[in-house]
C-alpha cells in the first residue's frame, strides 16, 4: 500500500464512535500512504473497534465522551472529553505531526482541538448537509474545512470562504465499483436485495422486510435473494421466516464483504447515514432509504433526498415504512426491472468516486506549506 518513498511530513487523523467517521478516515490514510507519508489515528474505546481497517498504522487511543440526558449525563461527558483533551496535547506535543485531520464527532475534538492550541494546521471534514456540534466547535480556528456536499448548513460566513467540496471519502474497494457495470437483471431473472441498518442494523428492517417479501406471490418470492443485516436478537426470528416463505436470504450481524455484497446486488434498503449513502452512489446502486427518525435535525432524510432528487433512490419514512407500502414497491421493481436500472445510473450521477484522493490533495497543500492561509 505505500509508496517506497517516505514522505517526512507525518500527518494525524483523529476519528472515532461509528463507521460513518472511521471509513472515510481510513480512506484518506490510505490516499496518504500511497503519496508517500506517515500516518497515524487517535481514536476513543468504540473506533478500536475498526483497527483493522488501519493495518499497519500506529492507533493511539485517547478518552472521548458524548453529552447524555440529564445533568449527570452531561457532568460525565464533559469529564471524559476534558481527560481526552489532555491526553490529545500529550500526544500531539509528542509526535509533532504537520497536519492533524478530524472527522466529525466528539471524539475527533480532543486531537484537533490540542493541534489547534498548539499552533499546528487542522482540517475537518464534515460528512452530512448540517455541520455537527463537533465540527461547528472546531471549524473557527480550522485550515481548511472539507465538505461531502455543496450545500451544508450552519457554517458561518468567515468558515465557507475556508470549505472546499470533496465528497465523502469511500474505501478504495468500494471506489473501485464506480467503473463496474450495473449486474444483468431480467424480467424473469433474481432481483437480489441488499439490506443495512447501520451499525447495528435496525430493527424496523428486521419487522417489515420479511412481513413484505412474504406476503409476494410463489413466483416472485422464488426470484428474491436477500442479503440482510440484523440484530443479533432479531436473526433467528428472520431466518425462519424466510425459511418458511421459500426465500432465499443471507443473514449476519456485521458483513465484512460489503464491497461483494455492493457489486452483486440490485437494490439496496438501508438507513442513509453519510457514509451509506456515499458508498451506495459510488457503487452506482438504487436504493429506498429508511432516514433514522431520531435526529433532530433530520441529518439522515437530507442525505438521502439528495439522491432521491437525482432519480437514483426513494425515500420512505419511518412512519411510511409499512409493508404494504413496501410490497407494492416491490413488486414494481419486480414487473419493471428497467425502473431500476435507470434508478443505479442516476444513483451514480451523484456520487464522488475521488474524494479521497480530493481531501488528500488538500490535505497535502497544508503539509507541504503551499496553503499560505493566516492563521
Amino acid at each position: 500500500m505505500a509508496d517506497s518513498r517516505t514522505n517526512e511530513a507525518f500527518i494525524l487523523l483523529s476519528a472515532g464512535g461509528t463507521g460513518g467517521h472511521m471509513f472515510p478516515a481510513a480512506a484518506l490514510a490510505h490516499d496518504l500512504v500511497s503519496r508517500g507519508y506517515r500516518v497515524a489515528v487517535a481514536t476513543d474505546a468504540r473506533g478500536r473497534k475498526f483497527d483493522d481497517i488501519f493495518k499497519g498504522l500506529d492507533i493511539h487511543e485517547v478518552r472521548s465522551g458524548t453529552f447524555g440526558r440529564g445533568v449527570a449525563g452531561k457532568i460525565n461527558g464533559m469529564a471524559a472529553l476534558g481527560l481526552g483533551m489532555v491526553q490529545a496535547l500529550r500526544l500531539v506535543k509528542k509526535l509533532n505531526p504537520s497536519v492533524v485531520v478530524g472527522f466529525g464527532g466528539y471524539p475527533s475534538v480532543p486531537a484537533v482541538f490540542a493541534a489547534q492550541r498548539l499552533g499546528i494546521p487542522t482540517v475537518i471534514h464534515e460528512q452530512n448537509a448540517i455541520i455537527g456540534r463537533a465540527n461547528a466547535f472546531l471549524a473557527p480556528k480550522s485550515d481548511k474545512i472539507a465538505l461531502s456536499l455543496a450545500r451544508v448548513e450552519g457554517l458561518d460566513e468567515p468558515d465557507l470562504k475556508r470549505a472546499i467540496v470533496t465528497g465523502n471519502p469511500v474505501r478504495e474497494d468500494i471506489s473501485r465499483l464506480y467503473a463496474r457495470p450495473y449486474p444483468a437483471l431480467h424480467l424473469d431473472g433474481d432481483l437480489r436485495i441488499a439490506v443495512f441498518g447501520g451499525s447495528l442494523g435496525a430493527r424496523v428492517f428486521s419487522d417489515v422486510l420479511p412481513a413484505a417479501f412474504t406476503g409476494l406471490p410463489d413466483a416472485y418470492k422464488a426470484r428474491l435473494a436477500i442479503t440482510q443485516q440484523c440484530r443479533a436478537e432479531d436473526i433467528e426470528h428472520v431466518r425462519k421466516t424466510y425459511e418458511k416463505a421459500g426465500i432465499r436470504a443471507r443473514l449476519e450481524i456485521f458483513f465484512s464483504d460489503m464491497p461483494a455484497i455492493l457489486a452483486d446486488s440490485h437494490l439496496v434498503v438501508a438507513r442513509s447515514g453519510a457514509s451509506t449513502v456515499a458508498e451506495v452512489t459510488v457503487a452506482g446502486r438504487p436504493a429506498i432509504f429508511v432516514p433514522y427518525p431520531h435526529h433532530k435535525d433530520q441529518q439522515q432524510k437530507i442525505n438521502a433526498d439528495a439522491v432521491a432528487d437525482a432519480g437514483g433512490a426513494w425515500v420512505m419514512t419511518q412512519d411510511g415504512f409499512t409493508a404494504e407500502a413496501l410490497l407494492a414497491r416491490i413488486e414494481t421493481f419486480l414487473q419493471n426491472p428497467e425502473t431500476l436500472f435507470r434508478a443505479a445510473e442516476a444513483s451514480r450521477s451523484c456520487a464522488r468516486p475521488d474524494a479521497a484522493r480530493r481531501l488528500g490533495n488538500i490535505v497535502t497543500e497544508i503539509a507541504a506549506g503551499w496553503d499560505h492561509k493566516e492563521r
